[in-house]
């Protein structure tokens, strides 16, 4: 009887086993932290962060030297010509736009590659905070600014290797910014700057005037004579006249790529500037990016160095052929040859 009953209890059990499966466990929930970005936000964010998109060209300026792999997308397509120094596996990103400047940020194709965080760097517009809480209600993605300039880049690289986990690359970064600034800022100690203006457009009469967030390489190393009552803070500078330019006499001009520079030489307008006859004009080289500015960002400490050693050719603090080699490895990991080098700074 005992046994009869041992078995029955035996398969009572077995029902009620198979009848009451065992539910199935719950994924652990993704693990948060509360980061405060540049302006004062408190954002909420992923502890380990794997995929992340730039809300523009400046912003994936620093982003790209330091976490390449983590980029789900690029602001705009590359040039032809920069693909030399973009590794093939970047090369077929997708397209999601910016947001600034040409606004082109295709909020769609964002939401569709799925980003855990969006990150702007640079400048602190008047509006950041508005414009990074409207990114994050058209897309629902988390989204920060971390300030960067000139000076305050080192920290912007620092602040983004603590959050993306890249610590020791962007100290690398950090310390090039750093070494490159005291460089510049030792070479022209002392020195009397030279009288400069920078020149854009098919017509080379747009240019970056003092205090323009655009200008800041020049206005670091040179006197930037386009001193203008309302100055513009677009990549596209300011229109003036050429009638300007005269007034103002730059010892030097410097031309943005895809300008007027191949007409200066034959031109017999510009022959009325003293730069032009004396043969003090430059073309800005412009691979992968414009070395001085548009968008200043990253590229502007080559820029510097350039500016220095084009502006100040007595200087013995650096050699700038060495200095352009250690950038393109540590920002692009790129093997730049002293040909490759020429050919850049002559077109």
């Amino acid at each position: 009887m005992k046994k009869l009953l041992t078995m029955m209890l035996v398969f009572a059990l077995l029902f009620t086993a198979c009848n009451n499966p065992t539910p199935p466990q719950e994924e652990d929930p993704i693990k948060t932290f509360s980061f405060t970005d540049s302006v004062g936000r408190e954002v909420e964010l992923p502890e380990n962060i794997e995929r992340i998109a730039a809300s523009g060209q400046l912003s994936q300026m620093y982003l790209f030297p330091l976490c390449p792999e983590l980029l789900i997308g690029i602001a705009n397509p590359w040039v032809e010509e920069s693909l030399i120094y973009v590794p093939e596996e970047y090369r077929e990103l997708p397209v999601l736009g910016q947001f600034y400047g040409t606004g082109t940020m295709n909020m769609e194709e964002v939401i569709k590659a799925a980003p855990q965080v969006i990150i702007d760097v640079g400048e602190a517009k008047k509006s950041i905070v508005e414009d990074m809480d409207e990114i994050m209600e058209q897309v629902n993605i988390p989204t920060i600014h971390i300030e960067a300039s000139s000076s305050l880049s080192p920290e912007a690289f620092r602040t983004l290797g603590k959050l993306l986990k890249r610590e020791e690359k962007a100290e690398e970064l950090a310390v090039f910014i750093e070494e490159t600034l005291n460089l510049v800022e030792t070479t022209i100690q002392g020195r009397e700057k030279k009288d400069v203006l920078y020149l854009l457009g098919n017509k080379g009469l747009q240019t970056l005037a003092e205090t323009s967030f655009h200008a800041e390489a020049l206005d670091l190393v040179a006197n930037n004579v386009a001193v203008v009552e309302q100055v513009s803070f677009k990549g596209s500078g300011n229109e003036i006249d050429f009638e300007q330019i005269l007034l103002w006499q730059p010892e030097v001009l410097f031309f943005a790529p895809d300008s007027i520079y191949e007409q200066i030489a034959t031109d017999q307008t510009w022959q009325n500037l003293a730069a032009v006859k004396n043969g003090n004009y430059h073309y800005v080289p412009g691979l992968p990016y414009n070395w001085v500015t548009n968008p200043p960002s990253v590229n502007m400490y080559l820029g510097l160095l350039w500016l220095t050693d084009l502006l100040y050719p007595e200087q013995e603090n650096f050699d700038f052929s060495s200095k352009a080699q250690e950038y393109y490895k540590i920002f692009y990991d790129y093997d730049l040859s002293l040909d490759e080098l020429a050919a850049l700074l002559n077109p």
